[in-house]
């Protein structure tokens, strides 16, 4: 999880909070909470009030604003929200009465919430237009790598800035208004642009590379970084391109600790438990769906590949019609004609997957990670990509980081844009990561976005 959506989550439960006491304060004509509440009650309403009111803004996206959003954009977005925050309270208070808040205060603290997100995320995100806000960046080189990084800086908006590059070689492709003039040294230089970060983005480094500017800078606080991290840090994924072997045995990440082991397992047993027991009830209705569509057998098995390249059978709800696969393998496609009406609606909504939480409770699946590919197809991406195997280094996962950030794909250049997030996600793989991930697809799932 990013730091700009940590600090934006802190800051808008901090106006949540604020919002509750000024609704009060509206209501009552004071800043306190009804007497009538006791202590731990309060607390619970209250964070029921907030956890509701931040999923509702991550939910429609109110911290994926582009910094260059309008005022009006921002207001639109942060008042969808409340109606979300609305409508997911109601279902809580349904279900919980002794935690509800009075029609009037409910109302109030949802406008002034939306008063307070749409001043506070209008204030940072004019404020981190400017300059001053945004880390600057100097790019140590001028070749095709420090172009496409500094293309990066400056097609999208992150809490980063182009500087400008720095000659370190013969090779330049950059613009000539982009390169800086070096001073007496690399620190000297990055001082004068203002820099807080230096990245070196060399393709041969060998004889070129200022060891010792470098080591000054980083003695003197500006952050050194190479490339790969960089486009790690920027994108929330991995630059395959730039990864070598050492790059990955030196990394700080790719650590899974007995701790993260036993975090997994236990969260995959209660989620898969879960998830089995709250849609049983449903089973019914969905395979009267799928037989009275088309006839077979209501689970589609099928052999993926897990964790060590061992195999293993998946389950899902039939989606396809019967024998779709008679004529062999291949990728499944959008809109493919193999899909059945109730399947398309199946997959569009998920529904499908459900069966998976079997393989969940099993182990041979785990809620969050890459997702498991089929042997024929494995094979031939082990033999045209170069790290594809380290995807299967963890279990295959019902849901993950590449299918949330990527669209449907269906082929070998899609393979290769997934791994570079299936990787990011083992390297970075934590409590964080996982909850956003789960956030995202929740997104996906009502919105009908990312892959599959």
């Amino acid at each position: 999880m990013g730091l700009r959506l940590a600090l934006l989550l802190i800051s808008d439960a901090l106006l949540a909070i604020a919002a509750l006491f000024s609704a009060a304060a509206l209501r009552f004509g004071r800043f306190e909470l009804p007497e009538d509440w006791q202590m731990d009650q309060g607390i619970k309403v209250c964070a029921i009030f907030v956890v509701v009111v931040l999923f509702s803004s991550y939910l429609m996206e109110v911290y994926s604003l582009a910094r260059e959003s309008r005022k009006r954009e921002i207001f639109v977005t942060c008042l969808q929200a409340a109606g979300a925050a609305f409508f997911l309270l109601s279902v809580v208070y349904y279900l919980d009465p002794s935690v509800i808040l009075g029609r009037g205060v409910l109302f109030l603290a949802l406008a002034m919430f939306v008063l307070y997100q749409f001043l506070w995320h209008t204030l940072t995100a004019s404020g981190a237009r400017r300059s001053p806000f945004a880390q600057r960046v100097l790019i140590l080189g001028t070749g095709e790598l420090a172009r496409e990084l500094g293309a990066l800086l400056t097609s999208r908006s992150s809490a980063y800035t182009l500087a400008g590059f720095l000659q370190c070689g013969e090779e330049i492709v950059v613009r000539p208004e982009q390169l800086i003039e070096k001073e007496d040294d690399l620190l000297g230089t990055a001082r004068k642009a203002k820099t807080g970060m230096v990245v070196v983005a060399l393709a041969e480094r060998r004889g070129v590379l200022p060891l010792q500017e470098m080591m000054r800078c980083k003695l003197n606080g500006i952050e050194v970084v190479d490339a790969a991290t960089f486009y790690e840090i920027v994108q929330g994924k991995l630059m395959l391109e730039q990864m070598t072997p050492s790059w990955i045995i030196f990394s700080t990440g790719f650590r899974r600790t007995a701790l993260i082991s036993i975090y997994k397992r236990c969260v995959d047993i209660l989620l898969s438990v879960a998830g089995l027991l709250i849609s049983a009830p449903f089973f019914p209705l969905i395979a009267l769906a799928i037989k009275l569509e088309s006839p077979g057998p209501l689970f589609f098995k099928q052999v993926r590949v897990g964790s060590g390249e061992k195999p293993f059978v998946l389950y899902k709800f039939r989606s396809m019609c019967q024998d779709a696969e008679r004529d062999g393998a291949v990728w499944a496609v959008k809109n493919d004609a193999r899909v059945t009406g109730v399947g398309r609606f199946l997959r569009n909504s998920r529904i499908d997957e459900i069966p998976q939480l079997y393989n969940v409770l099993k182990g041979e699946m785990s809620f969050i990670g890459p997702r498991p590919e089929r042997p024929e197809f494995v094979e031939s991406l082990k033999r045209d990509i170069y790290y594809y195997s380290k995807r299967h280094t963890i279990k295959p996962g019902l849901t993950g980081w590449a299918q949330v950030r990527y669209p449907y794909g269906a082929t070998t250049e899609d393979a290769i844009e997934k791994l570079r997030y299936d990787l990011y996600y083992i390297k970075n793989l934590s409590f964080f990561l996982d909850t956003q991930i789960i956030f995202e697809t929740v997104k996906v799932v009502l919105f009908g976005r990312g892959g599959r």
